[in-house]
């Protein structure tokens, strides 16, 4: 694999992505959750870009990115990926394609105590949330 800060920052969001998708889907399982309607809509509050970019914000309060995660971040939210989904506005899809960035360069980069320890904090930032609306 080529070096891994040369590359694109829509490609570290592909990868992210995916590696947030299995830690999701690892979690919810691990809960109990069994039937694939309820996986499917308890991982959408997890996956979905406003809470990608609602747990950015955190990380950002929380000062819990290093320096080199945080260029990642701002690579990631400045990408433009020439599509927005209608169901989400440019603002907080740059911020989610940024979560997915910074999680696909630590996959990458085979930082996985790291990227395990962005991922836990990102789930229970998601699960409090849930549980306050």
């Amino acid at each position: 694999m080529k070096d891994v800060k040369q590359m694109k920052s829509l490609a570290l969001a592909y990868m992210g992505d995916s590696v947030y998708e299995l830690y999701v889907r690892h979690h919810l399982l691990e809960k109990g959750e069994v039937k694939p309607q309820q996986l499917h809509q308890a991982a959408v509050q997890f996956v979905s870009a406003g809470s990608q970019a609602a747990v950015v914000q955190a990380w950002q309060e929380d000062r819990l990115l290093t320096e080199e995660e945080e260029g990642v971040l701002r690579r990631g939210r400045n990408a433009k990926s020439g599509s927005v989904p209608k169901s989400t506005n440019v603002q907080t899809y740059r911020y989610s394609t940024a979560f997915e960035a910074v999680l696909g360069f630590l996959y990458l980069s085979g930082r996985t105590e790291r990227l395990e320890t962005l991922i836990d904090y990102s789930i229970k930032h998601v699960e409090e949330g849930s549980e306050h609306s």
